[in-house]
């Protein structure tokens, strides 16, 4: 037999870790000498101790950990454990990957301030404009909370767009607009239509008003990539002595789902004059 402490190190474990798992009945040593209280294991217990780990590193509790190790959970019931967990991580991993996306999108923007100036931004005005739309909540402005919802909303709108015979006359356009209190958007799917607003639709139809002064800036590439641009637009406004007033668009020139990298967005801002 291994004193408590050769089979932590054989085990890859801590001695408090084991003391632990003895006294909540996980792992009970082999032997406990009665007079010193040393605590003794046998080497088949680190076939125990390997499945406890492993099941612990899935995110299972120390009792889910014992139930299934002293076969008190069904297997449905453990396989129904295991497929909860996995979905978990799954989610967990799509999180990650986003925000890693995010981060080197960044990285990316700050290697390239600089390059696009103030001299890019149009100051313009904007037509009205008919869109057929749908819409929904993000839980905030952060550019994974927009992505994913808007994403969707698209290829939606354009199903039900088909359905209705209804056909678009000119680009797509999303906009944003705060929830009320917090930080939840709402996040306007649109695109150019020249349909009646009184039919019945599964999706809206308005007319938005024309804006007598919009700065403008076209932007090239992945809108997970856009704060650059934004930053441009903002320090126009700001030298030129104008403010924003309204809610910015972007009107996708050339969206390209499958390669949005090749995307072409016009960044609207609606702004009056400082005073």
């Amino acid at each position: 037999m291994f004193t408590i402490g050769d089979f932590a190190r054989l085990g890859r474990v801590s001695v408090r870790m084991l003391r632990h798992y003895d006294a909540i009945g996980l792992l009970r040593p082999a032997a406990v000498d009665p007079h010193t209280g040393y605590r003794s294991y046998r080497a088949e217990q680190l076939h125990r101790l390997n499945r406890v780990i492993a099941l612990k590193e899935l995110g299972l509790t120390l009792g889910q950990v014992r139930a299934i190790l002293d076969d008190t959970v069904e297997v449905a019931e453990l396989r129904g454990m295991l497929r909860l967990r996995r979905s978990e991580l799954e989610a967990r991993l799509a999180a990650d990957t986003a925000r890693l996306a995010g981060v080197e999108a960044r990285l990316r923007m700050i290697e390239r301030e600089g390059r696009m100036t103030t001299q890019d931004v149009v100051l313009k005005e904007l037509p009205p404009v008919r869109v057929a739309e749908l819409t929904a909540v993000a839980r905030s402005y952060e550019t994974p909370d927009i992505s994913a919802v808007i994403q969707p909303l698209y290829p939606e709108l354009f199903r039900r767009l088909g359905e209705a015979g209804v056909a678009p006359c000119g680009p797509g356009l999303a906009w944003y607009e705060p929830a009320g209190e917090g930080e939840a958007v709402v996040v306007h799917a649109a695109v150019t239509v020249t349909a009646d607003r009184a039919a019945a639709r599964d999706f809206s139809v308005v007319d938005l008003p024309p804006v007598p002064a919009a700065a403008t800036i076209v932007h090239h590439g992945s809108m997970d990539e856009v704060a650059g641009s934004i930053q441009a637009l903002a320090a126009w406004i700001e030298a030129n002595g104008w403010r924003a007033d309204g809610y910015a668009r972007e009107l996708y020139l050339d969206y390209c789902a499958e390669d949005p990298e090749k995307g072409v967005t016009e960044l609207q801002l609606p702004v009056v004059k400082a005073r």
